[in-house]
């Protein structure tokens, strides 16, 4: 389940506030420029599906968002507790860091939260299947699976070379851990 969790960025265990409501979360994240929305999409995919599978499954959605976001292209990001790489790839995205781009991500299955660090607020939003979060370029962010990482994802680029990060040198992440899933 969706959920949005408000904190001081200097009190990790004290939250400002919590909530599953779906329309309130999107006002809370608009204020930030960030986009949240959630998709009705009668799309059936199985867990064994190629990401060409998916994209194809997706094509009218996609080309949509694209043309609206004027973005180039778009893929899916697939991660599993058994993938080889999934430990590597979640500190990779765990760290504070910016893009030169919005980070456009609409969950397909499973999910993660993708924390904002905004004016002395840290606002973990737990995004679950349906859901589409854009974050503005420039905003410090990070995003956690959790160490049993469970999601599919499809991404979508305006620049060709894909997902960049900027590392902010903070360590704000380790000061916030992963969230407990609100899919359960």
């Amino acid at each position: 389940m969706t959920h949005l969790t408000v904190y001081a960025d200097d009190k990790p265990g004290q939250p400002i506030l919590s909530t599953d409501d779906r329309a309130a979360i999107a006002a809370v994240l608009a204020k930030l420029g960030v986009r949240f929305e959630c998709w009705d999409s009668p799309v059936v995919i199985g867990p064994e599906d190629a990401p060409e599978t998916i994209l194809a499954a997706y094509k009218p959605y996609l080309d949509g968002l694209m043309g609206a976001t004027g973005a180039g292209s778009a893929d899916v990001i697939k991660l599993t507790p058994d993938h080889p790489q999934a430990a590597m790839l979640r500190a990779k995205f765990l760290s504070e860091h910016t893009h030169s781009e919005d980070e456009i991500r609409f969950f397909v299955a499973g999910g993660g939260n993708f924390v904002l660090h905004v004016d002395g607020r840290v606002f973990d939003a737990y995004c679950s299947a349906g859901d589409l979060i854009g974050v503005p370029a420039g905003a410090k962010h990070w995003f956690d699976a959790g160490v049993a990482p469970s999601f599919t994802a499809l991404r979508i680029f305006t620049d060709v070379s894909g997902w960049v990060a900027e590392y902010t040198g903070d360590i704000i992440a380790e000061r916030f851990p992963a969230r407990p899933s609100f899919a359960a």
